[in-house]
C-alpha cells in the first residue's frame, strides 16, 4: 500500500481502502481536461452564430432536424479527437479496487468507457448513439443512409442522437440507477462538476444523508463543497491518480 499523496488525508485514505461501495459522479471538468469544448465553448467557427441552449431542444429538431444533425456531427468530431486523460484512466483503476463501483457522469463523450471503466450510468446520454424520434429505441443508422438526418431502419421515421435535450426527462432507468448508487454507497466522489444542474446536484446530497463520506474534487469552489467532509483542489487528472496511488 502506498503512502498517502501530498494533501490527501491519511484517513481519507483509510476510508477509501475500507469502502465496499463506492459511487462517483463525474461532471464537465474531467472531460474539460482531455480538450472536449464545454457545451458554450464548442460554439466556434461556423456554428458560432448558433445558441446551444436554441439547437438542443425537441423544438429545434423538430424545425429543422438537418441542421441539429449536422450540429451533433460536428461536435461529434470535436470528440473524436479527446482522448482519456489520467483522472478518467484513474477512475477506471479505482474500479478495481472496490468490491461495488458505480459511476455516474453527466457527460455524453463516452471518454469514461474509453478508459476502462465498466459500470457507467450516463445521466445524460451518449453523443455516439443514435436513437429513432418516434419510438425513442437505440439503433444504427443503415450503411447505405444518405439522408441528413438518416432514417430509423424499424419505422422510417428520422433519427436523432441520444442524449437529453433542454426541456427533456433524463432517462428513468439511469436516474434511479444514480440515486440507488448514491444512497447505498460508502463513500461519494463528486467530480469536476459545478453542482449546479439537477437532478445530478442532488446525488451527492443523497449520499450524505444515507451516511456516505462525500469528497468534492474540483479546483473550484461550489454550493456542494460546505457540505462535504473532504475539499480536494485540483484538477481530476492531478488529484484522483494521486487518490488512487495511494490506496495500492
Amino acid at each position: 500500500m502506498g503512502a498517502p499523496a501530498v494533501g490527501i488525508p491519511e484517513d481519507l485514505v483509510a476510508g477509501l481502502r475500507d469502502a465496499d461501495t463506492v459511487a462517483v459522479l463525474t461532471g464537465s471538468g474531467i472531460s474539460a481536461e482531455s480538450g472536449v469544448p464545454t457545451f458554450r465553448d464548442a460554439q466556434t467557427g461556423l456554428w458560432a452564430r448558433y445558441d446551444p441552449m436554441q439547437l438542443a431542444t425537441p423544438e429545434a429538431f423538430e424545425r429543422d432536424p438537418g441542421l441539429v444533425w449536422e450540429w451533433y456531427a460536428w461536435r461529434r468530431e470535436l470528440v473524436e479527437k479527446a482522448m482519456p486523460n489520467p483522472g478518467h484512466e484513474a477512475l477506471a483503476d479505482l474500479e478495481r479496487y472496490v468490491t461495488s463501483f458505480s459511476l455516474v457522469t453527466q457527460n455524453v463523450d463516452g471518454l469514461h468507457r474509453r478508459a476502462g471503466s465498466r459500470n457507467v450510468v450516463e445521466l445524460h446520454g451518449n453523443i455516439w448513439r443514435s436513437k429513432c424520434s418516434r419510438e425513442g429505441v437505440v439503433v444504427e443508422p443503415r450503411a447505405d443512409d444518405t439522408e441528413v438526418p438518416p432514417s430509423c431502419p424499424r419505422c422510417a421515421a428520422s433519427l436523432r442522437p441520444d442524449v437529453v435535450w433542454f426541456g427533456e426527462a433524463l432517462p428513468a432507468d439511469a436516474l434511479g440507477e444514480a440515486f440507488e448508487a448514491a444512497h447505498s454507497c460508502d463513500l461519494f466522489l463528486s467530480v469536476g462538476t459545478s453542482g449546479l444542474v439537477q437532478p445530478a446536484a442532488s446525488l451527492p446530497f443523497e449520499a450524505l444523508q444515507a451516511g456516505a463520506v462525500v469528497v468534492e474534487v474540483n479546483p473550484d469552489e461550489t454550493p456542494l463543497t460546505r457540505h462535504v467532509q473532504y475539499t480536494l483542489r485540483g484538477s481530476a487528472g492531478t488529484v484522483l491518480p494521486a487518490l488512487v496511488d495511494s490506496i495500492r
